[in-house]
């Protein structure tokens, strides 16, 4: 798919599940009925996926959203929302591939900011959803497709936003890792020499507008 050119649904579909995938604090909670609204007038299918993560969100307090969210992001790699890991792992080439995303940024008319690096998956996908352009998830695909297998075995509800962005995408979902793996054609590398550490879109709020 060119640029430009995703459809209404699918950039609602992208910025809802660029909010729910971002650390959830009170200004999500309070968008949630918002959220809802849109992906109700989206419909179809990818916004059916989405719709149990809300549910959770709802369904807890900010504390224990925040709890469950550290469990299941900050502490495992196989988790990682960072999409150019799946690709290069901790090697040299990673630096690269984050240029690259700021580069597209740059070329869609935005200027990145976030305190995250730009391969920042609700980043991505906030991109998408501002621009009409799925090119990057289209280019990381593999990860994406990997990361959704991973949360899914990890039984957690993160897994629905990362189906719902999935479905959106064309062709067919690997079905397992082999599959996924094949599709990227190898996991992640490891080489950790010299690195440095390192919306309904008119209506939807940008992550770019929060307040912490």
């Amino acid at each position: 798919m060119n640029a430009h050119t995703l459809p209404y649904g699918t950039r609602i579909v992208h910025q809802a599940a660029a909010h729910c995938l971002a650390y959830p604090d009170a200004a999500l909670r309070e968008r949630l009925p918002l959220l809802r609204s849109a992906l109700d007038e989206a419909g179809g299918r990818a916004a059916d996926l989405l719709r149990p993560l809300l549910d959770h969100l709802a369904a807890h307090g900010t504390d224990a959203l925040a709890a469950g969210y550290v469990r299941v992001f900050d502490f495992k790699n196989r988790h990682s929302l960072y999409l150019s890991w799946w690709r290069d792992g901790d090697t040299r080439r990673r630096g690269a591939s984050l240029v690259r995303f700021k580069q597209a940024y740059r070329e869609g008319g935005l200027d990145f900011r976030g305190e995250e690096l730009p391969d920042f998956l609700p980043a991505v996908l906030e991109f998408s959803a501002r621009t009409g352009s799925d090119a990057l998830l289209r280019e990381h695909r593999p990860g994406l497709e990997l990361l959704r297998i991973a949360l899914t075995e990890a039984d957690t509800p993160y897994a629905g936003a990362l189906a719902a962005v999935c479905a959106t995408l064309p062709g067919p979902s690997p079905k397992d890792r082999a599959q996924a793996r094949a599709l990227a054609g190898s996991g992640p590398p490891r080489e950790d020499v010299g690195l440095e550490p390192y919306g309904h879109t008119a209506r939807l709020p940008l992550l770019s507008d929060r307040r912490h």
